[in-house]
Parts: structure tokens; sequence; C-alpha cells
């Protein structure tokens, strides 16, 4: 008796996934831009004081985070990413997008293990 895979992503082929818009490593990327942006704001409001610079920042993190939210909402529908990383990325990120980044990290770290043991 053949049980079914645990993971829904593992019924697509790898291949299939790569091509998928937003991809999981854009999704990593543009998450890991998003935290490099919000440490930035968090840098000139808390350092030296730029108000433009912290503005400019700021527009660029809340957009970041909006637009971050839709991807990941459509990644988690197309199962690209798991529903859990979807919400930490929606719900987290507008506080701190520095737990999105960490998700995406411990994500990838558990599909190379995974990947590891199906070849082995």
């Amino acid at each position: 008796m053949k049980l079914a895979p645990a993971d829904p992503l593992s019924r697509v082929p790898a291949r299939a996934r790569a091509h998928r818009f937003p991809s999981f490593r854009f999704l990593e990327v543009l998450s890991f831009v998003h935290s490099a942006v919000y440490a930035g704001v968090l840098y000139f409001f808390l350092g030296p004081e730029n108000a433009t610079a912290t503005r400019v920042l700021g527009w660029a993190h809340g957009l970041l985070w909006i637009g971050m939210s839709l991807l990941c909402i459509v990644a988690a529908r197309r199962r690209t990413i798991p529903f859990w990383l979807a919400v930490v990325v929606a719900v987290i990120g507008g506080l701190g997008p520095f737990a999105g980044t960490l998700g995406f990290l411990w994500e990838e770290r558990r599909r190379r293990r995974a990947d590891t043991v199906k070849s082995s």
C-alpha cells in the first residue's frame, strides 16, 4: 500500500515548480531586499536623523510589504511556498520583515534536507 506524500509540494515535479511565478527563489531574494530596506529605515530612524531617507525607505518598506503579501498569497495558492510562510510574510512582515526572511531560510533548508533524503 502506497501512502500519499505528506508534503503537497512533493506532488508537483521540481521542473514545474521552478517555472511558476512567483518562484521560491524570487520571493526569497525579494524578502532579503525587504529586510535590507527595513534595516535602513531603522538605521535612519534610530541613528543619524535623516527625514528624507527615513520617509523614502519607509514608503519602500510599505510598498514592499504589500507586494510581498500579495505575491506570497499567490505563491501559497499555487503551492510554491507553504501556507505558514505566506502567513509569516503577510502578518508579521509589516512589523518586521526579518521574520519572513528567516522563514524563507528555514524552508530552503528543509527542502534541501528533503531532497537529500530522497536522493539517498
